[in-house]
C-alpha cells in the first residue's frame, strides 16, 4: 500500500473519531439545554409562586398582629424583614432567567429574547455599553465644536442632529436590554433619552431660514456644553462607581448615566454646579423658542416643538436631581442623628469611633466623612453664582415696549389677530377688497387708491394684504352681495410673486379642486417691459382664478413701470369703474370732492419716550436692538469703510462696508443688502418753510375706520419732522391721484384747473403731467414752490404722499471670507433736471455723507438681508461666466471671494471668467487691484474688460462675449457653464442675451427660434441668471 494512503487512512481514523466525540457532545449539550429550560422554568414559577405567597403571608400577619406574645411578635419582626429583602434576591434571580421583552423591546427586537445568561455577558456587554456611549460622547463633542467655530452649512447642521438622534435612540434600545438583564436604570433617566431624540429630529426637520439660523449657534453652544458635562460626568462617575462595586456596595450591573445618581457620595463640588447649569439653559433655550414662536413671521411648527421638548428635559432634569440631593441630604440628617444618639450613649471615643465606622460600612448609602460636609464651600459659592446670575437675568431683561396708547386716538389693539376678511366685511359693510402684492408699496398705493374710489360708486371697499387672511374663504365672497375682489400684483425678481403675495401664489398653486364660481374678480398687474417675465404673476393670478370657476368682469389691466406705470393705471381705471357700474347696475355719486382717510390729533405735551423717532416697527427699537432684523426691524449696522472707488471723472462711485458683528445676520453671495435711506434735511425744512409750520410739532394721523388693520399711514405718534424724513417720499415726482387731492388747496383757479386736469386721463392731461411733472423730475418741493398759490395742510400732504422705500444692493463680499461684514458698490446719482434744478438720489448721497465717525460717532446704517436665487453653482467644479459693467461688478466680487476661499480649502475649482465694462481706464475702472490680484492668482481664470470711450468706436461686454465666441461656447456647451448678468436691464442684459443667441446661431448651428429656446432651457436649469435693474 502506497505510503500516502496510510497517511489518508490514519487521518480519517482520527477525524471519525472527532467525529463521533462531537456528537456525543452536542447530544449532552441539547439535553443539558431541555434540563436547563426546565430549571427555567420551575424557577421561574417558584419566584411567581413565592411572590403570591409572600402577599397572602403578609396580608395574615397584618389581621393577627393583635394579641400577640412579646416572643410572637419579635419572631413576626424577624419575618417581616426577611419578606422586604425577598424581592431582591428575587430580582437577582431573575435576572439570570429568560424574561419577555418590554412593549418598546418588542416593537424594536421581535420576539428575539434579549436576556443574557452568564454574568461575563452581562458585564461585557453593559461596559461595552459604556465605551460606546462615552466614544459617541467625544464625537459629538469635536462635530458641534467644528459646527459652531469653524463651519456654517446646513448640511453639516443636519449630520449632527441625525447623529444625536441615531445616538439616543440606540441609547433607548441598550438601556431596554440591560433592564431586562438586571440593571436598576428606570425612571426619567431612561424616559428622558426619548424626549432628546425626539428633539433631535426636530432639529434635523427644521429647515434653513432667518429663524433656524438665530437659534442655530445657541443650539450648537448648548449641545458642546452637555457633551462636556457628559465626558466629565463618565469620567468621575465611573470611577466613583468602581469603587462602590469594589467594597460591594453597589450593584455590578449599575450603570454612570446622565445626571447626578443617588449612589454618588462624593462628587457634589465637581459635578452638581455643571448639572444645574445645564438645567436651567434647556429652560432658557425653551424660553427662547417660545418667544420666537411669537413673532408675526415664525411659519415653522419646529420652533413651538423644540421649545416644548426643552421644557420638559429642564423640568425632568432639574426636579430629579433636586429628589436626589433632597434625598441624599435627608439621610445625612437621619445619619448624623443616629450617630450623635450612639455617642451619647456610649460615651466612650474609641468604641464610639468603631461604631461609626462600622455603621458607616453597612449603610445602604455611602456617606462621606464625618467632618466632611454635604455642601462644601465652593458648592455653595457656585450655587449662589448661578442663582444670582438667573435672578440677574430674569429681574433685568427687558419687557417689550408697550404700544404708546392715547385716550381718544387708539382703539386697543387686538390680542389675535382676525384672519378672516368675509367676517370683517360684513362687520365693517364693505363688499369690495382690494388685495395688493407689493415689495416697493406702489401696489399697496393702487390698491388703497381704488378702496378709496369704491365710496364714489356708492360701494365700500377695503385693501387688504394676503399675508394677513385666510385666502381660502375667497369662495366665500359671494355670500355678500354685489361683492368684487380686485387683485394689484406686483411681479417680483424673475417672475416670483412679491414676499407678502407669497402665500397666496403657494395656495392657488395647491388647491385644483377649489370651487370659486361666485368670485367676480379683476387684476391690475405691476411689472416692467425691460425683464423676461413681464407681469408674470399679474397674469397668473388672472389665468389661475379663471381656471378656478372666478368670473372676470373686466380685463387684465398691465402697468408697465419701464414706460409710465401711473398712466397705465389712469387709463385702466377710469375704464375699470363704468364697467364695474354697469355690471352691478349702479351709478356713480357725482362726488369729486377729496375723501380724507385720516384724521390728524396733535400733541402739544407728550413724553418724548413714547414719540417715534425713525423706528420702522418697533418703537425705540432703535435703541434696543433685538434679533431677528427684516423689513420691520433692521439692524444699525456702523459702516467701517466709506471710500471712493473711481480715480477720477465726474461721477462718485463708492465702495462700503458694514459691520454686521454680534447680530447674527447670515447672508450668502449673490443676495442683496437692503438699505433705509433719509432725506435730505435741506429739503425737509424747506417744506416747513414753505406751508409755515412748526416741523417739530408731535402729531398722530389716526384713521377714521377704526376696524383698518392700518392704523396710521406711518409710525405715529410722531413729528412732522421725522415724518418727513424717513417715513415719507418727498423727492419722487408725486402721481396723479396726489396733484388731485391737492388742487382743492390752489387759491389760483388756473393752477387748480391745471392739476386737476394732470390728474385726468384725457390726452392733454397725460401730456401736461408727463411734461410738467416727469420730464422736469418735479418733486412736491418743486411743485410748491412754482405754484405759489398751492398751500395744502401738511397733515393732508403727509397722508398723500408715499412711503419712503428701502433700497436694495447686491452685496459685494461673500460670508465665507468676511462673515462679519457686508460690503456695498454704488454710483452717487445727481443729475441737472431740464428746468434747472439739481436731482440727487435718495440713498445714495445719503450713503456718501455716512463717514466712518461723525462727531465723535460711529455712522450707522439701518439694513436687513433679503434672500437671492442669484447663486453660485452647488458644484465648485462648474464654470463661471460672469458679465457685470459699472457697479454691475458687485455680487461677482463676492463670487470672486468665495471661488478663491474655496481654493484656499484644497477644492478644486472650475473657470471663472470675468467680463466687466466702465467707460474709461484710468477713471471708473472699480476694483482694478482686487481683480488684476485675482488674475494673477489663478482665481480668476480670465478678466476682460471693456473700456467703452477710451477709443473712438465704443465697446461694450457684449462685443467681447462674441470676440471670444470660441471660448465661450465651449464653457456652455460642453463644460456646462453657469451665466451670471448683473447690471442695467434696458440695454446691456438684452444686449447681452442677443449676443449669447447670435454665438448659439453661429456655433451651434441653430436658427434663432432654436438659440432662444436654449438660453431659455438654461434659464430654466438656473444656468442663465440675471440680478438686473432699469
Amino acid at each position: 500500500m502506497p505510503q500516502g494512503l496510510n497517511e489518508v487512512l490514519e487521518e480519517w481514523k482520527c477525524l471519525e473519531e472527532e467525529y463521533q466525540h462531537s456528537q456525543e457532545a452536542h447530544r449532552m449539550y441539547l439535553q443539558k439545554l431541555d434540563e436547563i429550560s426546565k430549571l427555567q422554568n420551575s424557577c421561574s414559577s417558584s419566584i411567581s409562586r413565592q411572590r403570591k405567597k409572600l402577599v397572602e403571608i403578609s396580608h395574615l400577619m397584618n389581621t393577627c398582629s393583635k394579641g400577640l406574645t412579646e416572643e410572637d411578635a419579635k419572631t413576626m419582626e424577624k419575618i417581616k424583614e426577611k419578606i422586604k429583602t425577598r424581592p431582591n434576591v428575587f430580582f437577582e434571580m431573575e435576572a439570570f432567567l429568560p424574561k419577555k421583552n418590554g412593549l418598546y423591546l418588542s416593537l424594536v427586537l421581535g420576539n428575539i429574547n434579549a436576556t443574557l445568561f452568564s454574568k461575563q455577558s452581562k458585564f461585557a456587554y453593559k461596559d461595552e455599553y459604556e465605551k460606546f456611549k462615552l466614544c459617541l460622547t467625544i464625537i459629538l463633542l469635536l462635530f458641534s465644536c467644528i459646527c459652531y467655530f469653524f463651519v456654517s452649512y446646513r448640511f453639516l447642521d443636519a449630520i449632527l442632529n441625525f447623529l444625536l438622534v441615531w445616538y439616543y435612540c440606540t441609547l433607548t434600545i441598550r438601556e431596554s436590554i440591560l433592564i431586562t438583564n438586571g440593571s436598576r436604570i428606570k425612571g426619567w433617566w431612561v424616559f428622558h433619552h426619548y424626549i432628546s431624540a425626539f428633539l433631535s429630529g426636530v432639529m434635523l426637520t427644521w429647515p434653513d431660514g432667518n429663524l433656524y439660523q438665530i437659534f442655530r449657534n445657541q443650539f450648537l453652544a448648548y449641545s458642546l456644553y452637555q457633551s462636556f458635562v457628559q465626558c466629565l460626568q463618565c469620567y468621575y462617575q465611573s470611577g466613583c462607581l468602581y469603587r462602590l462595586r469594589a467594597l460591594g456596595e453597589r450593584h455590578n450591573m449599575d450603570l454612570t448615566v446622565e445626571g447626578f445618581q443617588s449612589w454618588m457620595w462624593k462628587g457634589l463640588t465637581f459635578l452638581l454646579p455643571f448639572l444645574f447649569f445645564g438645567h436651567f439653559w434647556q429652560l432658557f433655550n425653551g424660553v427662547s423658542l417660545f418667544r420666537m414662536a411669537q413673532l408675526p413671521e415664525c411659519k415653522e411648527w419646529q420652533v413651538m416643538m423644540c421649545g416644548l421638548c426643552f421644557l420638559i428635559l429642564f423640568m425632568g432634569n432639574f426636579f430629579t436631581t433636586v429628589a436626589v440631593v433632597r434625598q441624599k441630604f435627608k439621610n445625612k440628617i437621619s445619619f448624623l442623628i443616629e450617630h450623635s444618639v450612639n455617642l451619647t450613649q456610649r460615651g466612650e471615643a474609641k468604641s464610639i469611633m468603631a461604631e461609626t465606622e462600622a455603621e458607616s460600612t453597612t449603610h445602604t448609602q455611602p456617606m462621606m466623612d464625618e467632618e466632611e460636609p454635604l455642601f462644601s464651600n465652593l458648592d455653595l459659592f457656585l450655587f449662589s453664582l448661578i442663582a444670582g446670575l438667573f435672578i440677574y437675568w430674569f429681574m433685568s431683561r427687558k419687557k417689550p415696549e408697550p404700544i404708546p396708547e392715547f385716550k381718544k386716538l387708539d382703539t386697543p389693539v387686538p390680542t389675535t389677530r382676525e384672519t378672516s376678511f368675509i367676517e370683517k366685511m360684513k362687520k365693517m359693510g364693505k363688499n369690495i377688497i382690494v388685495f395688493y402684492g407689493s415689495q416697493t408699496g406702489t401696489a399697496e398705493e393702487f390698491a388703497n387708491r381704488l378702496s378709496k374710489d369704491a365710496q364714489r360708486y356708492g360701494m365700500k371697499g377695503m385693501a387688504a394684504d394676503p399675508e394677513e387672511y385666510d385666502m381660502g374663504e375667497l369662495s366665500r365672497l359671494s355670500e355678500i352681495e354685489n361683492s368684487l375682489a380686485i387683485f394689484c400684483m406686483a411681479t417680483y425678481g424673475e417672475g416670483d410673486p412679491t414676499d407678502n403675495a407669497q402665500d397666496f401664489y403657494d395656495w392657488l398653486q395647491e388647491n385644483d379642486g377649489e370651487d370659486l364660481s361666485g368670485l367676480n374678480y379683476t387684476v391690475f398687474a405691476l411689472g416692467n417691459k425691460t425683464y423676461e417675465h413681464y407681469n408674470a404673476m399679474g397674469k397668473y393670478v388672472d389665468k389661475r382664478l379663471e381656471e378656478l370657476g372666478a368670473k372676470c368682469i373686466f380685463d387684465l389691466g398691465l402697468g408697465d413701470d419701464d414706460g409710465n406705470l401711473e398712466e397705465d393705471f389712469v387709463s385702466w381705471r377710469e375704464q375699470f369703474w363704468p364697467a364695474v357700474c354697469e355690471h352691478f347696475g349702479v351709478e356713480a355719486l357725482g362726488d369729486e370732492s377729496s375723501i380724507r382717510q385720516y384724521e390728524l390729533k396733535e400733541y402739544p405735551d407728550i413724553n418724548m419716550n413714547k414719540v417715534y423717532t425713525g423706528e420702522i416697527g418697533r418703537l425705540k427699537s432703535f435703541e434696543t436692538q433685538k434679533p431677528p432684523y427684516d423689513s420691520k426691524n433692521p439692524f444699525l449696522a456702523p459702516v467701517t469703510i466709506n471710500r471712493k472707488l473711481n480715480k477720477g471723472g465726474s461721477r462718485h462711485l463708492m465702495h462700503l462696508e458694514l459691520d454686521i458683528t454680534g447680530s447674527k445676520i447670515r447672508y450668502e453671495s449673490g443676495d442683496h443688502v437692503a438699505v433705509f435711506p433719509t432725506n435730505d434735511s435741506a429739503l425737509v425744512n424747506k417744506l416747513g418753510q414753505i406751508l409755515g409750520v412748526d416741523l417739530d410739532m408731535v402729531i398722530s394721523l389716526n384713521n377714521l375706520d377704526e376696524e383698518s388693520n392700518k392704523k396710521h399711514p406711518f409710525p405715529c405718534p410722531t413729528t412732522y419732522r421725522t415724518a418727513l424724513t424717513h417715513y415719507l417720499d418727498i423727492t419722487h415726482p408725486p402721481r396723479t391721484n396726489v396733484l388731485y387731492e391737492l388742487a382743492q388747496y390752489a387759491s389760483d383757479a388756473k393752477d387748480q384747473e391745471n392739476m386737476r386736469k394732470m390728474a385726468s386721463s384725457s390726452p392733454e392731461g397725460k401730456a401736461l403731467y408727463h411734461s410738467w411733472v416727469l420730464d422736469a423730475s418735479r418733486n412736491i418741493l418743486a411743485i410748491l414752490e412754482d405754484m405759489p398759490s398751492l398751500r395744502p395742510p401738511i397733515d393732508h400732504l403727509c397722508e398723500l404722499l408715499p412711503r419712503l422705500q428701502a433700497r436694495y444692493y447686491s452685496i459685494a463680499s461673500s460670508s465665507k471670507v468676511h462673515p462679519n461684514s457686508i460690503h456695498i458698490c454704488a454710483v452717487v446719482v445727481e443729475y441737472e433736471t431740464k428746468i434747472g434744478r439739481i436731482s440727487k438720489g435718495v440713498a445714495t448721497n445719503w450713503l456718501k455723507n455716512k463717514l466712518v465717525t461723525d462727531n465723535g460717532h460711529k455712522s450707522t446704517v439701518p439694513m436687513y438681508i433679503r434672500k437671492s436665487q442669484f447663486r453660485l453653482p452647488f458644484k465648485a467644479t462648474n464654470p463661471v461666466i460672469m458679465i457685470g459693467p459699472g457697479t454691475g461688478i458687485a455680487p461677482f466680487m463676492g463670487f470672486i471671494q468665495e471661488r478663491g476661499w474655496l481654493k484656499e480649502q484644497g477644492k478644486e475649482v472650475g473657470a471663472t471668467v470675468l467680463y466687466f465694462g466702465c467707460r474709461h481706464k484710468n477713471d471708473d475702472y472699480l476694483y482694478q487691484e482686487e481683480l488684476e490680484e485675482a488674475e494673477k492668482n489663478e482665481v480668476l481664470t480670465k478678466l476682460n474688460v471693456a473700456f467703452s470711450r477710451d477709443q473712438e468706436h465704443k465697446v461694450y461686454v457684449q462685443h467681447l462675449l462674441k470676440n471670444n465666441k470660441e471660448e465661450v461656447w465651449k464653457l456652455i456647451h460642453t463644460e456646462n457653464a453657469h451665466i451670471y448678468i448683473c447690471g442695467d436691464a434696458r440695454n446691456m442684459a438684452k444686449d447681452v442675451q442677443t449676443a449669447f443667441y447670435e454665438i448659439a446661431e453661429e456655433l451651434g448651428g441653430m436658427t434663432r427660434t432654436q438659440a432662444t429656446d436654449y438660453i431659455k432651457k438654461l434659464m430654466t436649469k438656473g444656468r442663465y441668471s440675471q440680478d438686473v435693474w432699469s
